[in-house]
């Protein structure tokens, strides 16, 4: 017995190391393993050189209604989507895999990561909790976050219909400022 309860806690300390690697918060961390808090502290500090950052998690589906992290979160569920159809995966597994394909495809690409690992968890508990669904735009047909229970007639996503500001970051600037 005691055997098994070294096991599963060697998994579950895997498990917050690899969370901690993709930049899990420490609210993710409790959530999702059953290791104290102080555990998780010393292991954050062990994988990431540092205190874990304070403050609250996201709270409000807003954040994925602007224009550019709409556009990764949806990047993200169709990946999310597609492993949950089309393997036994589900849950945390699937979320970190889908995660881990959203960063490689961003940095092929050489793209901003905008999605966190804890944005994207957060974002399959808002599509849990029905308050974030998948629209289909019409234009592309593409799937987009959208919020729940919105008008889905007519919908264009913001690739199909760019907003006038989008690309005008800071690191756009920055680099128009650097050519």
């Amino acid at each position: 017995m005691k055997n098994k309860s070294i096991v599963n806690e060697g998994r579950e300390i895997a498990l917050a190391v690899e969370m901690i690697e993709l930049g899990a918060r420490m609210q993710m961390l409790e959530s999702e393993t059953h290791l104290s808090r102080e555990r998780l502290l010393k292991l954050y500090k062990e994988v990431k050189g540092v205190s874990p950052p304070k403050g609250m998690l996201p709270f409000s589906t807003d954040w994925f209604m602007t224009w550019q992290p709409n556009i990764h979160s949806s990047l993200f569920m169709s990946f999310l989507k597609f492993l949950q159809r089309h393997t036994e995966m589900s849950g945390l597994p699937a979320i970190i895999k889908a995660y881990r394909m959203y960063r490689s495809h961003i940095e092929q690409h050489g793209m901003e990561e905008v999605l966190s690992l804890t944005r994207a968890w957060t974002l399959v508990r808002f599509y849990d909790a029905k308050l974030l669904q998948s629209t289909r735009c019409t234009c592309c047909g593409g799937e987009f976050v959208a919020h729940a229970h919105d008008p889905v007639k007519g919908y264009v996503c913001g690739l199909c219909n760019i907003p006038a500001r989008a690309g005008k970051t800071k690191r756009a600037a920055a680099e128009a400022l650097a050519a």
